[in-house]
């Protein structure tokens, strides 16, 4: 890298760091703990990227980036910040931040940002900022890595007109974050409609839909259960859709591919429908949200009304352990029962078993008797327990593809194991296509290392 980086936070030791790596890749820095003192640096026309912190002691670093884009058109601006909620990721891609990392960031990561940021020095202009009493009540909480994934792509196709696919299992919260969209997009002040299946089986649906919506964002929700002939009408309503256009969104529970593949989903509204796709991670895969979820749907629970609880030691470690198949939504419902059935002011982990259907041991163990069972006895006895987890309710709906893919993941990772890493071998060791065991491997996150052998 060729350049001068900007470097402002009021960590020393982030400060080091950053000068270290920075310097050895063959950059000029400098480093300071003052907003004030990097003004006076952007406005003496110095530095080629500026790599700042959000919360500073003389002031906050978003809140300088348009003083910085008047004095310095197009000086990339990379915002690092703490602060790991979604409304940190939105007003830095509003406020035109080049690049935005939550912290703890990854060096190596930040080094490839800033040399992109070296090599463009341009920033993308976006739209309007959102209202500022919108931070006081956050639609989405996580602050893991897969959130903040999520929360970065969300900033990015905001204020777009791109159709967006949003994907996940029941209950991760796919509507919410449709809603977060429109509510923080320049069309917030439109409607915002969710077409149900039942319009579009009307042959009038589609001109009552849009004339609902009138350019605001018009949500789809789980298209692939949609059949063809609404899907036409969908087709047609996008390519005809009036004098307002509106902003397309779609949820789906499900891999739409594999619904191309058998001809329940129309190619032409594939297409249409998959400008980009955000994927939402379940529960089970960002467990460190899990206590700060079960806090703030604790709060939300206070604020209408339900007594002030916390949850003890015990019960917060059986919350943090339990899989959450029912995802986000299936954690908001507990602590609201959690909630009301009040006796003290900390929940016990006694109440918390109550709740999940009196199952403390999240996972079958096998001991040395049971190590002859058959594989569908031991897997008929696990889903036996799972239905049971749910008490009198039925489990979340879309079982039949989420527990497909739970057998599925550890059976291609064991036989990619068992085959060191080869693909061509694990395929034939599975009897699958090469093609297929590939498209696999990347839609499920499947690590391939190749080592030795087992067989």
């Amino acid at each position: 890298m060729d350049g001068t980086i900007l470097v402002a936070d009021d960590d020393r030791t982030i400060r080091t760091v950053l000068t270290q790596a920075l310097t050895r890749a063959g950059c000029k820095v400098h480093a300071t703990s003052s907003l004030t003192t990097l003004m006076r640096w952007v406005g003496e026309g110095r530095g080629d990227v500026v790599i700042s912190d959000v919360m500073m002691p003389d002031g906050n670093g978003l809140e300088m980036l348009p003083k910085i884009h008047e004095d310095r058109p197009g000086l990339p601006v990379i915002v690092i910040s703490a602060q790991n909620t979604i409304m940190t990721a939105i007003k830095a891609n509003e406020a035109d931040a080049y690049d935005y990392l939550p912290k703890p960031f990854d060096l190596p990561d930040l080094m490839k940002r800033t040399a992109r940021a070296l090599e463009t020095r341009s920033v993308k202009a976006t739209a309007t900022t959102a209202d500022a009493n919108t931070t006081e009540d956050l639609p989405l909480v996580g602050q893991t890595p897969a959130m903040q994934s999520l929360y970065t792509l969300m900033a990015r196709v905001m204020n777009t007109d791109i159709p967006v696919l949003i994907t996940g299992e029941s209950g991760t919260g796919k509507t919410a974050i449709a809603r977060a969209i429109h509510d923080f997009s320049d069309r917030r002040t439109l409607p915002f409609v969710i077409v149900t299946t039942a319009e579009l089986q009307d042959i009038e649906g589609p001109a009552r839909i849009l004339a609902r919506v009138k350019g605001g964002t018009l949500l789809i929700e789980e298209i692939g259960d949609i059949d063809l002939e609404a899907q036409a009408r969908l087709v047609r309503m996008m390519d005809a859709p009036g004098t307002h256009v509106p902003r397309f969104l779609t949820t789906s529970l499900v891999d739409l591919s594999s619904k191309l593949e058998s001809g329940e989903l129309r190619q032409d509204l594939y297409y249409r429908l998959g400008g980009a796709t955000l994927s939402v991670p379940p529960l089970r895969e960002r467990v460190e949200d899990i206590e700060l979820l079960a806090e703030h749907f604790s709060a939300k629970a206070e604020a209408d009304g339900a007594p002030k609880r916390a949850l003890s030691p015990e019960a917060a470690k059986l919350i943090h352990d339990y899989r959450w198949p029912g995802n986000v939504r299936q954690l908001e419902n507990a602590m609201r029962r959690l909630g009301l059935n009040a006796r003290t002011d900390a929940i016990t982990r006694a109440e918390v078993e109550a709740v999940l259907g009196n199952q403390p041991d999240l996972e079958p163990v096998l001991t040395g008797e049971m190590t002859t069972e058959k594989l569908s006895a031991s897997v008929e006895r696990h889903l036996r327990r799972y239905f049971d987890l749910h008490g009198g309710s039925l489990p979340p709906a879309g079982i039949y593809a989420r527990i497909l893919r739970e057998f599925e993941q550890p059976l291609i990772e064991i036989s990619l194991e068992a085959t060191g890493g080869n693909q061509a071998k694990c395929a034939d060791l599975l009897g699958i296509n090469r093609n297929t065991l590939r498209k696999k491997i990347t839609d499920l996150d499947i690590r391939v290392t190749r080592q030795r052998k087992l067989m």
